[in-house]
């Protein structure tokens, strides 16, 4: 057994399971705990309580008792452009001490944590890693894509739509049409966006199943991943198997290359810091842009491509085929472990059916990987674009500023034309401390490719992206405004220059003008109640994950 009880506790929590029905002779059982992310406002998880019954099954089969424990689940998108989506990041820390509580607090012997979405999924990945027994993540699966006239279409389209109609691009009936079409069934919105990122990460590091971060939810494939991950978690049970035997710093690493190949969430500079944390490990955004040189864009859907999504990904042969290409070019470390095995393992019988889809390294898209760390008197510790999504017009951009303290301002403003071709748009007081919870940018980025500026106007915030912002945006400024960072200073009709290929990010102002400027310079404060009012007060930095769970934050992460 993984824990250690004596006969007095052990008695006084059978005593309370006897009053379930549980039988005397389950309860010498191990338990595994199904921490579940289901409910019924996230199309993301809500496919998860189609395989409990299974999962329960597989493990009884093995020796297991599997008891269902619930935990949050959200989703971005539920909340997006409103204020709640200040709660969305400051989740990710709620569901690991969520997820720490539940193993600690009924002694699990074990878990299967089943989550999809955004933040859910390297919530439950961090609280596994604290926890350090037995575990496996299940994640739910990809939704098919929308179509539109033939096109592809997904839930970020809607709020392009939304800027077209506003516009008199697009007729009410039409829009309310791609509303209706978005989303045409459960599962994670099917571009790479922060969920499928995510659950890549879940899969590299040894976590999910073979297969399980790009498989369509509730196939027939799909529930026999679920079974897999059921006799994984067992399996890992009897040879006493945790995170920490498998997971080390080159797991991370591989993590990163993987991302850089497929154009993955600009979400993931937060999310890997704060995971690899809970090991030791210390990563800060330099140790991204490192392997960003290295490892080069090898797979591009959605936002990276106008037309192919999950679907198109998953027919070329998934993951394991990305992995299987980098591993040919030595730019993946195969002797990385799992639960299920070897990176090795994963690849030794996968095919690359579609070359369009998923280069061979020889042939990338782009040479250097998906996303890039600027730095420069704007952002000094760093900042952020999702280079793969760039129109190459846009690569090098210089203009003037146009400063809004929140998202709202600036979404307004542009749907009402005050902000134009060759602006360089600063929203400010959405990081972390600012908003605080640094919510997405998402809602004025899609009104930017809405109205055919994509490659026109940029972006510099000390916000954050959906995984599916395309455009010239630039997020994740550090230090951030609220902690006054020079993104604070900036003022209407100062130059911006932009170079991501040189990664610079540079106002042209002196050290001197804003020296002065910060000597009148007034914090902008929004209210924040209860948690994010605490999330405030404790939260790190962007560079350094925005966590609460980053103790001893220094001036730069040691070792990368």
């Amino acid at each position: 057994m993984i824990r250690k009880w004596n006969e007095e506790s052990l008695d006084h929590r059978n005593a309370l399971l006897y009053a379930m029905g549980i039988s005397h002779e389950d309860v010498k059982r191990p338990i595994i705990g199904i921490i579940n992310s289901w409910n019924e406002m996230n199309p993301g998880h809500f496919p998860l309580r189609d395989v409990i019954p299974e999962i329960k099954e597989e493990i009884y089969k093995a020796g297991g008792l599997a008891l269902e424990l619930p935990s949050i689940g959200i989703c971005d998108g539920i909340c997006s452009n409103t204020p709640g989506d200040r709660y969305t990041l400051p989740t990710r820390d709620l569901v690991s001490s969520e997820v720490e509580t539940l193993a600690e607090l009924n002694g699990l012997e074990g878990m299967i944590l089943l989550s999809t979405c955004d933040k859910i999924v390297p919530g439950m990945v961090m609280g596994a890693l604290r926890v350090d027994i037995p575990a496996v993540v299940f994640t739910g699966g990809y939704m098919a894509a929308g179509r539109h006239k033939g096109k592809l279409i997904t839930l970020t389209h809607q709020k392009q739509a939304y800027a077209a109609y506003k516009e008199g691009s697009i007729s009410r009936e039409e829009y309310k049409d791609i509303v209706s079409n978005v989303c045409p069934g459960p599962g994670a919105c099917p571009f790479m966006g922060t969920a499928n990122t995510m659950c890549a990460m879940a899969e590299v590091l040894g976590l999910s199943p073979h297969g399980n971060a790009s498989v369509k939810s509730q196939t027939e494939a799909w529930h026999e991943m679920a079974r897999v991950a059921a006799r994984g978690v067992m399996d890992a049970w009897k040879k006493q198997l945790r995170p920490s035997d498998i997971i080390d710093l080159e797991s991370f690493k591989n993590v990163i290359r993987y991302m850089m190949a497929t154009g993955g969430s600009t979400n993931s500079l937060l999310h890997i810091p704060a995971i690899a944390k809970q090991m030791g490990y210390e990563i800060s955004p330099l140790l991204f842009d490192d392997i960003s040189r290295e490892v080069p864009h090898i797979s591009a859907i959605y936002p990276n491509h106008p037309s192919y999504s999950m679907e198109d990904f998953d027919r070329a042969g998934g993951l394991a085929v990305v992995i299987k290409e980098l591993a040919e070019a030595g730019l993946i470390n195969l002797e990385s472990k799992g639960m299920f095995g070897t990176l090795a393992d994963k690849i030794s019988n996968v095919e690359n059916k579609d070359l369009d889809v998923i280069h061979k390294v020889s042939d990338p898209i782009h040479q250097q990987g998906g996303l890039a760390v600027l730095k420069g008197n704007i952002g000094t510790d760093s900042a952020i674009v999702k280079f793969s999504a760039v129109d190459a017009s846009a690569l090098s951009f210089t203009g003037k500023a146009k400063c809004y303290d929140s998202q709202d301002e600036a979404w307004e403003a542009i749907l009402n034309d005050e902000i134009v071709a060759g602006d360089v748009v600063v929203i400010r007081y959405e990081g972390p401390k600012g908003s605080p919870g640094m919510p997405h940018m998402e809602t004025f980025m899609a009104a930017v490719l809405g109205k055919g500026l994509g490659s026109k106007i940029a972006l510099v915030s000390d916000g954050r992206f959906s995984g599916a912002t395309g455009g010239l945006a630039i997020g994740h400024v550090s230090p951030e405004a609220y902690e006054g960072g020079n993104i604070a200073l900036i003022e209407n009709g100062d130059k911006i220059h932009i170079d991501i290929e040189k990664r610079c990010l540079e106002i042209h102002v002196s050290d001197q003008t804003f020296a002065e400027r910060r000597k009148l310079w007034k914090r902008v404060e929004k209210p924040a109640k209860g948690w994010l009012n605490l999330y405030r007060k404790i939260s790190t930095s962007a560079h350094y994950g925005a966590t609460v769970y980053w103790e001893n934050e220094t001036d730069e992460p040691s070792g990368y």
